[in-house]
């Protein structure tokens, strides 16, 4: 057996390979937009050719950032929150963060168990989805003093600094499209809103412009789906093989009305000729199922981007305050919504 050399390589050996001083290299590891990129290419060379490795526990008993920050989404399943992840690790890796993610599957509790690993991980701060957070949650980051933010929803009253689009209105931009498309009998997918504020302010939002523009929603045509292809399917089939269907069906998010368009066409309905579907999102994959979601785009990228370029700042210090930042939304018109005849 090889023995395990007991003298590790550390930063002065790396200093020396990269013929830089100790503390550039330091600065390359934790403010690396203040380093030239030649130097940090030298440096980098170095550290792969030296296979030196930091020791993060040793800077934080010493006060220095852990250079961390936790994310915690609900689920990683699915394409929901793919690109607004990819968005916020490309934006902090820029001030030479690396981001721990970890799901909570939509229990609260769970998050909150999550949050405690994080912070007993010493990251520098936390990322959260949406507003719905349990008591203990909040009153954990304040006490902590830690830096955070919450995505994916925006709310002019947000106890955390918020990076978001107006889910309330992305509800209502759906509707008013099916209502103004001439559609009054219409079915519902949404995924459950109990602790999750991004679906029930969508619910809202359409609801109330269903209502104010005479629309029928039946019960049998109101129904709730988990964040799954094949449940929305099953929950889609129960509306369509009812005696009366709708003649549209809005749908929480994109991957629901993925679903919903697979249900329709095993009962051999023609989208949008017999059946008008419209999604939420925008997410990968809506543009190239056939026909093209019909959809409200959320700009996660965009989210993600404005959502790690704040935390970043606020953990190096600069001034920023608390920012609460609404993203614009649109409607995006493809091919499952028609003019009902």
């Amino acid at each position: 057996m090889t023995d395990i050399k007991k003298d590790k390589v550390d930063i002065f050996a790396v200093a020396k390979r990269a013929k830089v001083s100790i503390s550039t290299v330091s600065r390359s590891f934790n403010h690396p937009d203040l380093v030239n990129p030649a130097t940090r290419k030298k440096i980098d060379t170095a550290v792969r050719k030296l296979g030196y490795i930091r020791n993060r526990a040793a800077q934080t008993m010493h006060g220095i950032r852990s250079g961390t920050i936790g994310l915690v989404v609900p689920t990683i399943d699915h394409a929901i929150f793919a690109e607004v992840i990819q968005a916020f690790s490309d934006s902090v890796d820029k001030h030479g963060f690396t981001i721990l993610i970890a799901s909570h599957g939509y229990d609260l509790e769970k998050e909150y168990a999550v949050l405690r690993k994080f912070l007993e991980h010493r990251v520098d701060g936390v990322a959260l989805i949406g507003e719905d957070h349990s008591e203990e949650t909040y009153d954990l980051i304040e006490r902590q003093y830690i830096h955070a933010i919450s995505l994916w929803n925006y709310n002019e009253d947000s106890r955390l600094s918020c990076v978001g689009s107006d889910n309330k209105l992305a509800g209502c931009l759906a509707a008013q499209h099916l209502i103004d498309l001439g559609h009054l009998e219409i079915g519902l997918v949404f995924p459950p809103t109990v602790d999750n504020d991004r679906a029930r302010e969508r619910r809202n939002g359409a609801q109330s412009v269903l209502t104010k523009g005479g629309a029928r929603v039946y019960p049998q045509w109101d129904i709730e789906s988990t964040y799954s292809i094949a449940d929305a399917k099953d929950a889609a089939l129960r509306i369509l093989k009812t005696e009366h269907r709708p003649s549209a069906i809005l749908c929480g998010n994109d991957v629901l009305a993925m679903g919903v368009l697979y249900a329709a066409r095993s009962c051999n309905l023609n989208v949008p000729e017999d059946l008008s579907i419209i999604g939420i999102g925008d997410f990968k994959g809506s543009n190239e199922v056939e026909p093209g979601l019909t959809t409200i785009r959320l700009p996660a990228r965009e989210i993600g981007r404005q959502a790690g370029e704040y935390l970043s700042r606020s953990i190096i210090g600069e001034s920023v305050g608390r920012r609460r930042v609404s993203c614009n939304i649109e409607l995006i018109l493809r091919g499952t919504c028609k003019p009902k005849p």
